[in-house]
């Protein structure tokens, strides 16, 4: 796995490397995430393999847009206003997927729903805009350890393992904050699976707005 400081990355490097299928250590708006192109078969089963993660277990994905996000999620009217509002952010919002949603199978779960999310980090968006492809959005640790905003902590649960991300990029230590909201929107109530920075109560008054 070869690693470079953040102040140091070439753009245009990373995005090559999620055009071949790479797996990468990236900093995101909350702790380290493994990115990858979310469209590529390949790459989400490296995930799997790389996290030791169980298959019924899914990935969230990272979109660009509500446009984009409408390609791979059932979204109406009410649902695009609310999104438009809370986007982008540090809020996973789980949607019942479209039917002709062309990710992998093996990202859903075995589920009809989808997490999605638009970051506000700034290096993700940037992937974002120039691959203009879903990225993964999963935590960068293996399934049963947690994830981390330590770049050293993260290497260390990969270093020994036979499966590894391909690139990492050395951000420091980020900045401590909550872990991020994930909201359920299945219906046409959004409801709070795992509370961070908002509470259903600001969720439902949004929704109103």
């Amino acid at each position: 796995m070869k690693v470079i400081k953040y102040s140091k990355i070439n753009l245009k490097e990373i995005i090559e490397s999620i055009k071949k299928g790479e797996i990468i250590i990236c900093p995101t708006d909350t702790i380290y995430g493994l990115v990858a192109d979310a469209k590529n078969d390949e790459a989400v089963k490296r995930i799997f393999k790389i996290k030791k993660r169980q298959k019924k277990n899914p990935i969230p994905v990272f979109v660009k847009d509500v446009k984009m996000a409408k390609e791979l999620a059932q979204i109406d009217r009410k649902k695009q206003e609310f999104l438009n509002k809370i986007w982008p952010g540090e809020i996973t919002v789980v949607l019942k997927k479209r039917k002709n949603c062309k990710l992998p199978g093996i990202i859903f779960g075995g589920k009809e729903t989808i997490g999605l999310r638009i970051p506000k980090n700034n290096l993700i968006k940037n992937l974002l805009k120039e691959t203009n492809r879903p990225l993964t959005g999963t935590s960068a640790n293996l399934s049963g350890k947690e994830g981390s905003g330590s770049i050293e902590k993260v290497l260390r649960q990969f270093e020994k393992q036979k499966f590894q991300p391909d690139l990492a990029i050395d951000a420091g230590n980020l900045k401590k904050k909550k872990a991020s909201t994930v909201i359920d929107f299945k219906k046409n109530i959004p409801r709070i699976l795992r509370k961070g920075g908002f509470s259903q109560k600001e969720l439902l008054k949004m929704l109103e707005q």
